[in-house]
């Protein structure tokens, strides 16, 4: 139970899991931390509310603006929404209460019990597609906060890039295999870069590691989960996921087939991204061999620049305060010197 907090202007009940695909959430959650000034507790994987908690949350429902806190839900998946049923007085404690939930995508999983007992003033999804499917389900539009990435803390613009093709996390068969990866790109000459080791078990220090390695390099290998799919990944439903905007933050070009819908196409910019067209090695490495003959430091830099504008967390945070009623002073701080950095940037590259 969430018995901490009391004290708090914002209360984040933290649902993501460890592990180094969440990773990235996992800095978000330090972020909003930080930047909302709130007080985090982390909930067990498995601490689900009982039926009686569910069924009494039905009964009893809240008493909304009765409290003086504020309360956030990140949460990895819609069954998430159940774990503000085991925050201690949530019926009268805060005067709002939000949820953020990053799979967004699971709509089948949407707790009905949600439904009737209207626990959230605000639910938060980073899929757009779906945002029909979770009115029908909760009875309120939900607002779409998509993934974003510390790109303004973490990013990078840099030209130099000793790397021309890096691979990172899971890939289709034919790019599966990195000692024959590099075998294949040697021969037409680009300079591949294998999946990059990680010798510490910190996630914070594997993620800033990470975010290094994207800005070394000037292309990064990606694909769809529709084209490259695994058991947890949605069959049917397409989104982006860190690999790919804390890559773009740090001025790389993703390469590969990317997901499309409308709330990746309105992230997304020309030249995000290089289309392979297909899952095939050889084609693959022919077609980067093709933009790299191209590639100049201003690719860098315009990635970057379009990633501070567009996919910066902070603006996500900006929305969950502006909805929240807070008005914490280290995010406006953080804030304006993005705002700086966007404006800098620009002018530079944007003209």
């Amino acid at each position: 139970d969430a018995t901490v907090g009391e004290d708090t202007a914002m209360l984040i009940v933290d649902c993501i899991p460890d592990g180094q695909g969440w990773d990235p959430i996992n800095h978000l959650v330090r972020m909003a931390a930080d930047c909302l000034d709130a007080e985090v507790v982390r909930v067990k994987q498995d601490d689900l509310p009982s039926q009686l908690k569910r069924a009494a949350s039905v009964l009893s429902q809240r008493s909304r603006g009765a409290g003086s806190e504020t309360c956030l839900i990140i949460g990895k998946a819609p069954t998430d929404l159940l774990r503000i049923f085991n925050v201690p007085r949530w019926r009268t404690r805060f005067c709002w209460i939000g949820a953020w939930i990053i799979d967004s995508f699971w709509t089948d999983w949407i707790p009905t019990t949600n439904r009737f007992s209207q626990p959230f003033d605000d639910v938060f999804i980073t899929s757009l597609e779906d945002a029909d499917a979770w009115e029908t389900a909760l009875r309120a539009r939900p607002t779409w906060l998509p993934w974003g990435s510390d790109v303004l803390a973490l990013g990078s613009s840099g030209g130099n890039r000793p790397w021309d093709l890096t691979r990172v996390g899971r890939q289709p068969l034919e790019w599966e295999d990195d000692v024959s990866n590099q075998l294949a790109a040697e021969e037409v000459g680009i300079r591949f870069h294998p999946r990059p080791s990680f010798p510490t078990t910190s996630g914070q220090a594997n993620h800033e590691e990470l975010m290094l390695a994207y800005g070394e390099t000037k292309f990064l290998l990606a694909f769809s989960n529709t084209v490259n799919p695994t058991n947890y990944t949605h069959p049917t439903r397409e989104y982006l996921t860190g690999r790919w905007v804390d890559a773009l933050g740090a001025g790389a070009v993703v390469a590969g087939i990317a997901p499309r819908g409308p709330g990746i196409d309105r992230l997304l910019w020309p030249g995000a991204t290089l289309d392979l067209a297909t899952t095939d090695r050889a084609d693959g490495l022919a077609t980067v061999g093709k933009a790299l003959a191209s590639w100049t430091a201003e690719v860098a830099h315009r990635n970057h620049a379009f990633a501070l504008s567009r996919l910066d967390w902070r603006w996500r945070l900006q929305a969950i305060a502006e909805a929240s009623g807070e008005k914490p002073a280290r995010l406006a701080h953080q804030l304006q010197q993005l705002r700086e950095r966007v404006s800098v940037t620009s002018a530079l590259t944007l003209a």
